[in-house]
């Protein structure tokens, strides 16, 4: 290509995938299975709840997510605590039980966006991947939605035992295609992670805002994967 960009990597949750029909949707339905009918408002209560332990966990030490079985333990001990939140006697079962029930694909879904512009980057000959802080299940998932014809690999940190924001993920990445830092761009939706994270690489960040959430962002802001294809082509992607 003119522009020298000759792969994209992808970050995958709230860029690629989203929880289907939704986590909402997923615990109201696992919860009915045992007997449990909470209201609306006190499951959104013990959901806001978890959130709130995910981000104070990931501010604070992220380096479980370099690690399948920290991983899965953070994710457990987080849903158990939206379970004990809307008075689930059994919540660190169930917290795992939950755990256990996003690792299945019908779990989960494609924005409408992604299959459409990997098309458009598949047939100008770029390669692709996906690199993410995720347990070892994402290859599975991203199989199971049909991923699989346009990428060329998918890290996730659990697998590789290295977390975004480091700049090695996105060096074993790189190795994956053999193409050079300065080739490549990463799309995501996290600034910390993605932005800083491809910047210490050397790689061309694209911040994904979906809700236009950023406030004057210091690099080049998509609010949908359909802008990026033209995006790569015009080459005007700031490092």
């Amino acid at each position: 290509m003119e522009t020298g960009i000759k792969a994209v990597f992808f970050d995958a949750g709230n860029t690629l995938l989203l929880p289907h029909p939704s986590v909402e949707e997923v615990c109201v339905e696992v919860l009915a299975g045992h007997g449990y009918h909470p209201s609306a408002a006190d499951l959104q209560r013990g959901l806001d709840r978890a959130e709130r332990y995910y981000e104070e966990r990931y501010w604070s030490d992220d380096t479980f997510w370099a690690s399948e079985a920290e991983a899965a333990a953070m994710w457990s001990e987080m849903y158990a605590l939206a379970m004990e939140e809307v008075g689930v006697e059994a919540s660190p079962a169930m917290g795992r039980q939950l755990y256990d029930e996003f690792g299945r694909g019908d779990r989960w879904a494609l924005y409408p966006d992604v299959l459409p512009a990997m098309g458009e980057l598949h047939s100008i000959g770029l390669r692709m991947g996906i690199v993410s802080n995720w347990d070892a299940r994402l290859p599975g998932l991203c199989h199971h939605l049909g991923l699989s014809r346009y990428l060329d690999f998918v890290i996730s940190s659990a697998n590789l035992g290295r977390i975004k924001p480091e700049a090695s993920i996105f060096h074993s990445a790189l190795g994956r295609v053999g193409v050079a830092a300065g080739e490549t761009v990463h799309v995501g939706d996290h600034y910390y992670a993605d932005v800083l994270g491809a910047r210490a690489a050397g790689i061309r960040p694209v911040l994904l805002d979906r809700w236009e959430w950023s406030s004057n962002p210091d690099c080049t802001v998509i609010t949908s994967l359909a802008e990026l294809p033209e995006l790569v082509l015009s080459g005007s992607i700031l490092y």
